[in-house]
């Protein structure tokens, strides 16, 4: 079976938790001090606010599968979870993560493609996303998608304040 995709649901939770801060932090604890970062992972990845976020109807779980090998995930806003642009006609990925060893094969590239489809099936105008300035290999994926930089803004790892830039993509 090629790549597809599945809804996470609260019955998910516990392999979202583990999915999540293997993700984060292969991707990030190495540019991040170590104490911020861990004050990071344990709230952004808490079993509690995953749980909230599986239950609300505006936020947007998937797993995507190799088979029957999960590969990645990405999780999707709209309505009032967005977390910074809150346009009704408007689609956030908050986050979009291909795990460590299934990586260079395109999954990202895939993912991209699916949300995108998702996005013009509830008749969305625009996609946006926040992506951290210091990581130029996320930057020229989206570029390379078609994104576009439209602002920044704060994002904080702990107590530490960094920028991220703020891209979109136009449907």
């Amino acid at each position: 079976m090629p790549l597809h995709l599945r809804e996470c649901d609260n019955t998910d939770l516990e392999t979202l938790v583990k999915v999540s801060k293997n993700t984060f932090a292969v991707a990030f604890e190495k540019d991040n001090n170590p104490d911020d970062f861990q004050s990071y992972i344990q709230e952004a990845f808490h079993p509690s606010k995953l749980a909230a976020e599986l239950a609300n109807e505006d936020c947007l779980f998937h797993f995507v599968y190799d088979d029957e090998v999960l590969v990645g995930y990405f999780k999707l806003n709209i309505g009032t979870a967005q977390t910074d642009v809150h346009d009704p006609n408007a689609l956030e990925i908050e986050r979009i993560y291909v795990l460590e060893n299934h990586q260079g094969k395109a999954i990202g590239s895939w993912m991209l493609q699916q949300i995108i489809f998702l996005a013009k099936s509830v008749s969305k105008e625009f996609i946006w996303l926040g992506v951290w300035e210091h990581n130029p290999k996320a930057i020229s994926f989206y570029k390379r998608h078609g994104f576009t930089k439209f602002d920044e803004h704060p994002y904080y790892i702990g107590s530490d304040k960094q920028t991220d830039w703020l891209m979109r993509l136009e449907l």
